[in-house]
């Protein structure tokens, strides 16, 4: 009795912290910082909590992260404003939910330079411990918790003091003035909650097999702008292809971002779609090979993937059975905005749902107009394109050139118009409209009832790349 009542103090020794741990108003303490020593030297005894024995202490010592603080449910928030227009008025605890926050997310949260592969092997091996209040019994307990465990306000996770000795993750301390320069002019906007940068061609967004540099790797590095958190990805943008990427600058303003998405995905599928109001638009370029029969109109075809080259490659294909488990819904609005007599056309193309290569097939599927550049789906066109070569048209050979000393990462973003032997991909994000979610943060945060009427939107425009310039005025357009 005498060693119980010893681990109780022991455990509820420790004072709480000061800062609150709430996305976007203060920073997120790393593990070392943020976490509180629970000293168990000496304690062998075992704890029987109602269901079974466990063995909280062992010799060493037990570290305890702040204790978690309720914060804006961004997902919550994402998808009220996305249906903003039907519901006008919602209550800030709608946007308030515990519900939403496992043990697991907390601790790789609190703890961002532990491998996610070591914090997920504490949770296997049930040596992680969370000190939550009991109500039956009065008094906080020291219980075994599983990775996708709910916390609740005031719980603390304990994880063992062996987490002390793991090195921290490898930082790459090479740090190149031209490439932060670089970097900084791609950026178009930023705000506390988002940075939207007008992202070159042929610069891979996510790392992977055989990519060296990516964009989200290369944010982490140079566009954190002395913030604690790095940017997040919230949508993705083809390797070849440009234009604007919207990155959310905390993990309260990713999920949120996230979820308006996912909902503009369906809300697509659900809704009319020519009367609905839409609270996300997305207005891309493309130069495409031919012109479509209709001057403009709705694409609405199911796309899915299918495996070829013997299950070496995959390619995502227009899927005729709208029943199959393979179709994924997809909308793309399309409109020409020029043509030209050497047998190209300027399309504005506004995809409704954000499907793989959605724009690409619809393109060169369902309007026979392959994008140019795109050698995956329209290689055909292209074999029988006939250049007609930089004396048939217009151009200004010493127009639209990078400078010299422009191109860290051998982008060579001079290069690839319809002049040159192998044009790059033609399709840019010229155009994004998003509602302010700076604001509706701050709203979510303060205030009983959230109106969001007054959340104004902001439009994102980026000036087409280099190649396609270069098309553009090529083509007289």
């Amino acid at each position: 009795m005498a060693d119980r009542s010893l681990l109780r103090r022991v455990i509820l020794r420790s004072t709480p912290l000061g800062t609150v741990f709430a996305l976007g108003k203060s920073r997120v303490l790393t593990c070392e910082e943020g976490r509180h020593l629970y000293s168990s030297t000496g304690c062998e005894k075992k704890l029987e909590p109602e269901n079974e024995k466990t063995t909280i202490s062992k010799k060493g010592n037990w570290y305890a992260l702040p204790p978690f603080t309720p914060s804006v449910d961004g997902a919550a928030l994402g998808k009220t404003i996305a249906h903003r227009q039907t519901e006008k008025k919602h209550k800030a605890s709608d946007t308030t939910s515990t519900s939403t926050m496992t043990a697991l997310k907390w601790v790789t949260r609190c703890c961002p330079e532990l491998p996610r592969s070591l914090v997920q092997k504490l949770f296997r091996l049930r040596q992680v411990r969370r000190d939550s209040y009991n109500v039956e019994v009065q008094q906080r307990q020291l219980k075994r918790v599983a990775a996708k465990d709910l916390m609740n306000s005031g719980d603390r996770i304990v994880l063992p003091v062996s987490i002390q000795k793991v090195p921290s993750a490898k930082t790459d301390s090479t740090f190149s003035e031209e490439e932060m320069k670089f970097l900084h002019s791609m950026v178009l906007f930023k705000d506390p909650a988002v940075i939207v940068v007008n992202k070159p061609p042929g610069m891979p967004v996510q790392g992977g097999i055989g990519i060296k540099r990516s964009l989200d790797e290369l944010a982490a590095k140079y566009l954190r702008f002395d913030d604690s958190e790095s940017p997040r990805l919230v949508h993705r943008l083809d390797r070849d292809c440009s234009g604007i990427l919207v990155m959310g600058r905390t993990q309260l303003s990713a999920t949120t971002l996230h979820s308006i998405f996912r909902e503009k995905t369906l809300e697509a599928s659900e809704y009319d779609l020519v009367s609905k109001r839409r609270i996300v638009r997305k207005t891309y370029w493309a130069l495409v090979i031919g012109s479509p029969r209709r001057s403009k109109g709705i694409i609405s075809k199911p796309l899915g993937k299918v495996v070829v080259d013997n299950g070496k490659s995959d390619r995502i294909t227009v899927v005729d059975d709208v029943q199959s488990s393979l179709a994924q819904y997809a909308v793309t609005e399309y409109e020409v905005i020029g043509s030209s007599c050497y047998g190209y056309s300027w399309l504005e193309l506004s995809p409704l749902t954000g499907r793989k290569h959605q724009l690409r097939v619809h393109c060169a599927e369902v309007l026979g107009t392959p994008i140019v550049g795109d050698y995956k789906y329209g290689w055909q066109a292209h074999r029988n394109l006939k250049n007609p070569g930089p004396s048939a048209l217009t151009w200004d050979h010493n127009e639209g050139l990078p400078e010299e000393g422009l191109d860290p990462f051998s982008l060579n973003l001079g290069n690839g118009s319809i002049l040159d032997k192998q044009p790059r991909l033609h399709l840019h994000c010229r155009e994004m409209v998003l509602p302010n979610i700076s604001l509706a943060l701050q709203r979510a945060k303060s205030i009983t009832d959230l109106d969001l009427e007054d959340v104004k939107t902001i439009k994102f425009d980026a000036p087409l790349p280099s190649h396609m310039q270069k098309s553009w005025d090529a083509l007289g357009s």
